[in-house]
């Protein structure tokens, strides 16, 4: 029989893999539909304000229904999304959807999914291997992501067996359903939660909470910051100021997903030895001077290098943030502090794009990555600051 944590791995990647491609295609199927650039800024917005939302809820009251339960209705929901998506091209359905489904516009796995499965993970395993835990999660599911980003131009090649180019995007919403499918099966595998008694806890903050609400404080200002720059809005930009085709930008992203991935396992090698906070911060800076250098930068060319330098480095803060979540806090409530930490991150991050697709709307697209660079700039210099003192265990 499978392990849970393997089961956990197994479904993050259908997950990611789906969500690698939607991020990329996301925006070509709504121009497709006729929809500007500002319209696409409100469905990533909604995407993830609906995100945001039904993972408050499963902080607050979720923990009777059991983690089990609640990854498979939301794999259900993610195969709901997938087929609606194929289904309507009536902009007022896709916002409905857009909203209460799992449409992914990022980059990054922010999803229902996430607290659920970090809770869990992080009772699995001692101390001393949590982020090692944590990084192994991440690369699986980066390595996902960057696959399907890749397969983003898959359309291409059904639009060359016969099919309309807005039938081949259809095509990759079905294949985003059949995706849930997969991961709702893998989360049957998975035993069932104890007793409901016992969970009861793990459904609010106790002596944490201090440290819980400043975290997600400063998580959602690295959140509002980093939805000026989603990838389906970085995708766009590549679009309109280069003229990148659809192919081209599967690869970029590809690479940019791989780099991402490996960057995971280094992660936690760095942080054994200068530490989780020292780690977020000090490759988080370098990563958000890239992407501000790379939105002025004068040639195709340059420009994804230093988004290339960027992604090996931006995605370093993810198992060492989520590992120092779950350190900081006892066991019983990490299932709230994963769900308070990324609610505020979700909230933050929805508003971002549709101000980012004003600006590609204005004519000024440079400035969602020049913003996006300078806010994480503070927030990791606000990081470093509050939380030095603040060590995980195996710190100590």
């Amino acid at each position: 029989m499978l392990r849970p944590a393997t089961c956990l791995y197994a479904a993050r990647a259908f997950r990611d893999f789906g969500d690698g491609f939607v991020a990329v295609l996301l925006v070509v199927y709504l121009t497709d539909l006729g929809l500007g650039a500002f319209q696409v800024g409100v469905v990533a917005t909604l995407a993830l304000f609906g995100s945001a939302l039904m993972t408050l809820g499963i902080g607050l009251f979720g923990a009777a229904a059991g983690r089990r339960r609640l990854l498979i209705m939301a794999s259900g929901l993610m195969i709901a999304t997938g087929l609606a998506f194929a289904a309507s091209s009536s902009y007022a359905v896709l916002l409905l959807v857009a909203f209460i489904g799992t449409i992914n516009p990022s980059s990054g796995s922010v999803s229902i999914f996430v607290p659920l499965e970090h809770a869990l993970l992080a009772d699995s395993v001692a101390d001393s291997r949590r982020t090692h835990m944590f990084a192994v999660y991440g690369l699986i599911g980066a390595l996902a992501a960057a696959l399907g980003s890749l397969a983003a131009a898959s359309p291409e090649y059904l639009v060359d067996l016969g099919l309309t180019r807005l039938e081949a995007l259809k095509a990759m919403f079905l294949l985003y359903a059949l995706l849930g499918v997969a991961g709702g099966v893998l989360y049957r595998l998975i035993p069932a939660d104890t007793a409901p008694g016992e969970r009861k806890p793990a459904s609010a903050l106790g002596p944490s909470r201090g440290i819980v609400y400043r975290l997600a404080a400063l998580f959602s200002i690295d959140a509002f910051a980093g939805g000026f720059a989603v990838q389906s809005l970085v995708a766009l930009w590549l679009f309109n100021k280069f003229g990148l085709s659809l192919t081209a930008a599967g690869i970029f992203f590809f690479w940019s997903g791989l780099l991402a991935a490996f960057s995971f396992p280094a992660a936690a090698w760095l942080s054994r030895r200068i530490g989780l906070i020292n780690t977020m911060v000090y490759t988080h800076i370098p990563s958000s001077l890239c992407l501000i250098l790379a939105a002025v930068a004068p040639s195709l060319e340059l420009a994804l290098a230093l988004l290339l330098v960027r992604a090996a480095l931006s995605q370093m803060d993810v198992p060492t943030r989520s590992s120092y979540v779950m350190a900081v806090v006892t066991p019983p409530e990490r299932p709230a502090a994963a769900s308070i930490t990324s609610v505020p991150r979700s909230l933050a991050a929805a508003a971002s794009p549709v101000m980012a697709g004003a600006l590609f709307a204005a004519g000024l697209e440079a400035w969602p990555f020049v913003i996006c660079g300078g806010l994480k700039i503070l927030y990791d210099v606000a990081l470093l600051w509050t939380f030095r003192h603040v060590k995980p265990p195996e710190e100590r």
